[in-house]
């Protein structure tokens, strides 16, 4: 079931050629993993989202990727039998993307506010526990 949610992942965090590409210098973003952190607030923020339709949420490693920072996302609703959406790394950003449409839906500075933009059910603080 993953499957489509990894080939729309790839999508989304493909390169693009905006900005960098005229930049007077090379610019190298640090990147990001999930972290313990990280997995303990998604288990939280399921148990809260339940109630309003999720069905599941996972830490999935890619699997044309060994490492680490491959790990993606995956949450199922409902309503459909495919994931519904995927939240991926790229660099320095959390992006969100509507895989049953295979749709970008936002970049974020950290895990907490991707979450929240699929199902508001824990509040959003400055000092969140998602916030890298």
């Amino acid at each position: 079931m993953a499957q489509k949610a990894f080939c729309v992942a790839k999508h989304a965090t493909a390169p693009s050629s905006n900005a960098r590409d005229h930049a007077a210098g090379i610019v190298v973003p640090f990147r990001q993993k999930l972290l313990p952190h990280h997995r303990h607030y998604l288990a939280k923020w399921l148990a809260a989202s339940e109630r309003m339709g999720v069905l599941d949420a996972s830490i999935e490693a890619a699997p044309e990727q060994r490492t680490d920072d491959a790990n993606l996302v995956v949450i199922w609703v409902r309503e459909n039998t495919n994931p519904a959406y995927i939240i991926s790394l790229s660099g320095p950003e959390w992006i969100l993307t509507d895989c049953l449409r295979d749709n970008e839906l936002g970049r974020y500075r950290n895990l907490s506010e991707a979450l929240h933009t699929i199902r508001p059910v824990l509040p959003l603080h400055q000092t969140d526990a998602a916030t890298s």
